[in-house]
């Protein structure tokens, strides 16, 4: 097995995103790797739904969303990163699945570390199973967190 030295950790600002960067930040010590911390904020243009999207200024509204997504990631970050491990944050728009693989492959990413659980109800039905599609299609080891299961270190 190839060293692992990247590691990304999709994240979405639920409840849990907390515990599954603190199980990220445990790996990244034990490997001597670094944490991308990814958040994509997901395109209304980019779903595979049917759903109908009315008319309305959407590119603004998408660009209000990515902004505010930068600003929570840097909250996030401030709140929950460990200062010691070497990290960076990326915000992305688009659909969530796609724009994580996508990223893995073009920063030739050794790891993904992401949490089992993210939409639900609705937007599950909308916007499928993240975490099962990136588990599938991924080109590198993706090690999935339940954080119902696991406590925060």
């Amino acid at each position: 097995m190839k060293d692992i030295k990247r590691i990304l950790v999709p994240i979405d600002f639920s409840e849990n995103s907390e515990k599954i960067v603190q199980n990220a930040i445990l790996m990244a010590k034990k490997m001597e790797a670094s944490l991308t911390l990814l958040f994509v904020a997901q395109s209304f243009f980019e779903t595979n739904s049917d759903f109908f999207v009315p008319h309305v200024p959407i590119a603004e509204l998408e660009q209000d969303i990515f902004e505010s997504s930068k600003k929570k990631m840097a909250m996030f970050v401030e709140e929950t990163m460990d200062k010691s491990i070497s990290h960076d944050t990326v915000v992305l728009l688009g659909d969530v699945a796609q724009e994580i693989l996508n990223y893995v492959k073009e920063k030739k990413i050794d790891m993904i570390v992401m949490g089992t659980h993210g939409y639900k109800g609705l937007d599950k039905l909308l916007f499928g199973s993240v975490a099962e599609k990136i588990v599938k299609m991924s080109s590198c080891p993706v090690l999935t967190v339940n954080p119902y299961r696991v406590s925060a270190p």
